[in-house]
């Protein structure tokens, strides 16, 4: 683990630096290789407050804490306990998600087993059609003239125009003879 300091308006005494050391020991077992974590202690005196900030870099990830103290070494303790725990629950967060993920050896077996169940399934009755994509497409005001216009330029098979005339919501369609299909609810 790498720690830097930075002190404003006191100096930083081999004192404080053991103590934020000892104290993170407890840490070094959250984060297993702990040659990627980076600390950054920045400690400050104003008037008689003393300041502790903690921001530590592990992976892609960055944990702060800061805490205001009489006592320097309870300001520092208390924001090494505040990490603690923002890095505990990080730590619990990765697992979770690790843990709940799919292992690829079940997709395979999936996979094979869909491939199997669908050779089966031409011989049984056919499956509930499902929505596969869904779109949504913006509604203009336009004559069913124009909405054939628009839709002969267009790659799309359909389109969904409110009638200008009517006020009414329309679908206009291609068909398969090369005409236009119109649907008025």
């Amino acid at each position: 683990m790498q720690f830097e300091y930075t002190g404003r308006h006191i100096e930083v005494t081999p004192a404080i630096r053991t103590h934020v050391e000892d104290h993170f020991n407890k840490l070094d077992q959250i984060f297993g290789d702990s040659s990627t974590v980076r600390a950054h202690v920045v400690i400050e005196v104003i008037k008689n407050r003393h300041i502790a900030e903690l921001i530590l870099h592990w992976r892609d990830h960055t944990l702060t804490a800061r805490d205001t103290n009489a006592d320097m070494y309870q300001a520092l303790t208390r924001v090494i306990d505040k990490i603690e725990k923002q890095a505990v629950k990080l730590k619990k967060k990765i697992i979770e998600r690790k843990q709940d993920a799919t292992p690829l050896s079940a997709l395979a077996l999936e996979a094979s087993a869909e491939q199997t169940a669908s050779a089966a399934a031409d011989n049984a009755q056919p499956a509930q059609p499902r929505i596969v994509n869904a779109r949504s497409y913006r509604v203009k005001p336009m004559t069913p003239e124009e909405a054939a216009m628009s839709l002969s330029e267009d790659d799309n098979q359909f389109v969904v125009f409110r009638d200008s005339d009517t006020d009414r919501l329309s679908v206009l369609y291609k068909r398969k003879d090369g005409n236009f299909g119109l649907i008025q609810p």
